[in-house]
């Protein structure tokens, strides 16, 4: 059951993440059906100021003995920092030994995982954060492709719009599917999303490291539409395909047809942001012979299928 449920706020903690989970667990919605929940906002020090990302102040009801008896523990983002506070970390775990659930918003999961609560456990965080993650927390079992991991009593999300995923996920999870769509009616977000990380992160062009063969993947790219063989593309840059398979290889870091699908992908996805093209039309255009081949690659890269991409993205057309 979930009653009870205690915000950790420390220094240099993020309003709107910490928002993200007052909204969902703050608000008395009874009149809707919404069972109403014992909300804490505990920081180390009851009644002393905690200092914000954006210059403002908040001051914390509780102490780190507002988290004894929680249902749910929830860890807002908040700065990085080499060393978080032991008292603070010292609470979290004995909250989950006492039965919590906890749950991370964002950059949340580095207090997790300097708490030692994430070794062997997946995981995720803020795709930006992810190498750093990853090197700080080598036993956790970070996944930073999706929005949030339910790993039972540890539940893990990425960024700001994730961390309403999860909350409401946990929501559902504990209280049904309806209170959750009650929920999420009120705040006008989707009870559930589809898709990860990936579709949100700017795709790296590969880029060349030498000047070689930039007239060749400049042509490449001003006629993505058109079939590209290596041999033709060895004939274009005078070498022969291995000596031109190898120097492509050493010059972008990747073959000439993962280049080359890779360049489509991010020219589908201009298209699928920007115009009303259908999919079928977007995959000529960037060279897929079939609508079923830009979405097999499209899926693989961006993590979404391109229908769903463009529901996301789609602005108006340029």
């Amino acid at each position: 059951m979930l009653s009870t449920v205690a915000a950790l706020v420390i220094d240099h903690v993020a309003p709107f993440e910490f928002g993200v989970v007052s909204e969902v667990f703050g608000i008395d919605r009874s009149d809707e059906g919404v069972p109403p929940f014992e909300f804490r906002v505990c920081g180390p020090v009851a009644g002393e100021p905690i200092s914000t990302t954006v210059g403002m102040k908040l001051i914390p009801e509780h102490g780190l003995d507002g988290l004894a008896g929680a249902d749910l523990v929830a860890i807002p983002a908040c700065a990085i920092r080499e060393e978080y506070p032991p008292e603070v970390l010292a609470a979290l775990r004995a909250a989950h030994e006492a039965g919590a659930t906890l749950l991370s918003v964002c950059s949340g999961a580095f207090v997790l995982g300097a708490a030692g609560l994430l070794d062997g456990r997946p995981c995720t965080t803020h795709w930006h954060h992810a190498d750093a993650f990853a090197e700080r927390f080598p036993s956790a079992l970070l996944d930073p492709d999706v929005l949030f991991v339910d790993d039972g009593s540890v539940v893990t999300s990425a960024g700001t719009a994730a961390g309403i995923d999860a909350a409401l996920h946990l929501v559902r999870r504990e209280l049904g599917s309806a209170v959750a769509v009650a929920i999420a009616r009120r705040m006008v977000v989707a009870p559930q999303r589809d898709g990860g990380q990936r579709q949100f992160v700017d795709l790296p062009v590969p880029e060349c490291k030498a000047d070689s063969l930039t007239p060749v993947l400049t042509w490449m790219l001003e006629n993505l539409a058109d079939e590209h063989t290596v041999g033709a593309l060895a004939k274009r840059a005078a070498m022969s395909e291995r000596t031109f398979a190898r120097r492509f290889a050493a010059e972008t870091g990747t073959t000439p047809h993962r280049w080359l699908s890779t360049q489509r992908v991010l020219h589908a996805r201009t298209l699928l942001e920007e115009t009303h093209l259908s999919v079928d039309e977007v995959a000529r255009r960037c060279g897929f012979s079939t609508g079923a081949l830009l979405r097999h690659h499209f899926q693989k890269l961006v993590g979404v299928a391109p229908a769903d991409y463009r529901r996301t993205f789609a602005g108006r057309p340029a």
